[in-house]
């Protein structure tokens, strides 16, 4: 079970600080049932309540400090995605999102990047399906990896150039 005041990974909400935990009062709620009220990080507005016992929504703790910088560490080591359907590709990238793993998160943003690149090689726009599932995967681990870094959203693609350019000039 979480604690008050923890961030946690909810789902496909992103980042959430637990704000309590215990019965609500809603008419959708089980009586007697413990719930967490989760505020999301980076979404305007609401709460959010999950049954503490789900079984059907992910849930974990944010990523420590050194765990996020062993990970921004692996990146270069990290594969794409194997898609070999290019009819399934979007669908295969969505279910990698819902893992709520940060290593998918990569796989997905390294496999969308590199068709990007493809494509605007040949002069052909990216699709939309793609860029959808880019932003997810960047909003979910630059999210992440903010809280755990104690950076700004919007430094983590930056914090993680210098650190990938430092391991390969260090």
């Amino acid at each position: 079970m979480f604690e008050t005041g923890a961030y946690i990974i909810c789902g496909q909400h992103g980042v959430c600080r637990v704000e309590s935990i215990g019965p609500i009062r809603l008419s959708e709620a089980s009586a007697g049932k413990d719930y967490y009220t989760l505020a999301p990080l980076y979404s305007k507005g609401g709460v959010i309540y999950v049954p503490a016992d789900s079984e059907k929504i992910i849930m974990r703790y944010v990523l420590s400090k050194e765990e996020a910088k062993k990970l921004i560490g692996e990146i270069k080591d990290i594969d794409m995605l194997g898609i070999t359907n290019e009819r399934q590709r979007e669908e295969i990238m969505k279910k990698a999102l819902r893992t709520c793993d940060v290593r998918q998160w990569v796989r997905v943003i390294k496999t969308v990047y590199e068709r990007k690149q493809k494509r605007q090689a040949q002069g052909k726009k990216v699709t939309a399906g793609d860029e959808r599932c880019l932003h997810a995967a960047r909003e979910n681990l630059y999210g992440e990896l903010a809280v755990s870094l104690g950076i700004e959203k919007n430094d983590v693609e930056r914090y993680i150039m210098e650190k990938m350019e430092d391991k390969i000039t260090g």
